[in-house]
């Protein structure tokens, strides 16, 4: 009989307690090892013993101390406190200070500057490439705050993080930004509700949502898609680059109460488009409507296109379109 059938000596520990290597624990935990590595040197965060020739292995209250030091990090703790806490006591409450959130100045991995603890955290899980830390605070962020406070003072400070690092990195972090904007716009998916819209507002067209043609650039509206979901607003969402030959057949078909045409650059902005979108009419002679017009994005901060109005943040948005059909947002 081999050796890996034999029963288990009663007297030999399992392989759930036996040390792991760094490479191992790094997997495990998926962090890189020199995260490991700096985080015992900056923080003591090491392994009890080693092993002969100095090879670190990692017994089960070392790897306790970290999965600790992992989950306040992903919460947006600083990590000097986070190892102070989880050095204190693994797997227990992290008390008062581990648990603040609101603003913070403490140092973290991307320029984020004055921002909210949520926003070090999805940092920092970002960075790791961590998908279930991202997913599930992006998830308590919404939750917690609604779309617009989620989007404006959560997602946006980090997005942009991550796009100021990239910059200045030479290409480096492109992964951790694909990562992060793809969990983003699951999270803004996952709020929309399936429901049809509310009983309560009166019948009228719904709400579309596009790109201007050329333009990928598609989480504001789908933040924006969102934030009306959460109110029972109908909405309909195109999505990036909708070419303009589509943009007026679709205004016609649904007949629309607004249209809303985001482009993030001057260079994609349509401004023969945005005029004849805002110039169509449907219905019987003497009974005909055309939609009113929302231009979203600093795309259009040129000439001004008659009859369309242009918010300056989510919210904004939010407000001039919901104000439409005449439901006003509750403050959160």
């Amino acid at each position: 009989m081999s050796e890996s059938s034999a029963d288990p000596d009663p007297g030999h520990p399992s392989a759930a307690h036996m040390p792991l290597t760094t490479g191992a624990l790094a997997r495990r935990l998926g962090v890189a090892p020199t995260t490991l590595r700096s985080w015992e040197r900056r923080y003591g965060i090491g392994p009890a013993v080693r092993a002969e020739g100095r090879h670190r292995r990692w017994a089960p209250g070392d790897v306790a101390v970290l999965e600790e030091m992992c989950r306040l990090t992903s919460s947006g703790v600083p990590p000097a406190e986070a190892a102070r806490v989880a050095k204190g006591a693994a797997g227990s409450d992290p008390g008062p200070a581990a648990r603040t959130h609101g603003s913070s100045r403490a140092a973290g991995t991307l320029p984020l500057g004055d921002v909210r603890q949520e926003c070090r955290g999805l940092a920092r899980a970002a960075v790791r490439l961590d998908a279930p830390a991202v997913e599930r605070q992006l998830a308590d962020a919404v939750g917690q705050y609604g779309v617009v406070v989620a989007w404006q003072e959560v997602m946006v400070p980090t997005l942009h993080a991550v796009g100021r690092k990239w910059a200045s990195s030479g290409d480096r972090y492109v992964e951790v930004e694909h990562l992060l904007s793809w969990h983003v716009s699951t999270a803004l998916r996952r709020r929309t509700p399936p429901s049809g819209p509310r009983s309560d507002i009166p019948p009228a067209g719904p709400v579309m949502l596009a790109c201007v043609p050329g333009e990928q650039h598609t989480l504001p509206i789908e933040a924006l898609n969102a934030a009306l979901g959460e109110l029972g607003l109908p909405t309909r969402m195109f999505g990036a680059a909708v070419p303009a030959e589509a943009l007026t057949a679709a205004v016609r078909r649904l007949g629309p109460a607004v249209v809303v045409l985001w482009a993030q650059a001057r260079s994609t902005a349509n401004l023969p488009l945005a005029r004849h979108i805002a110039d169509t009419r449907w219905g019987v002679k003497g009974a005909r409507r055309q939609p009113a017009l929302v231009l979203a994005g600093p795309g259009w901060s040129g000439p001004p296109v008659r009859g369309a109005v242009r918010p300056v943040s989510l919210q904004d948005a939010v407000e001039i379109v919901a104000g439409t059909y005449g439901v006003h947002r509750a403050g959160r």
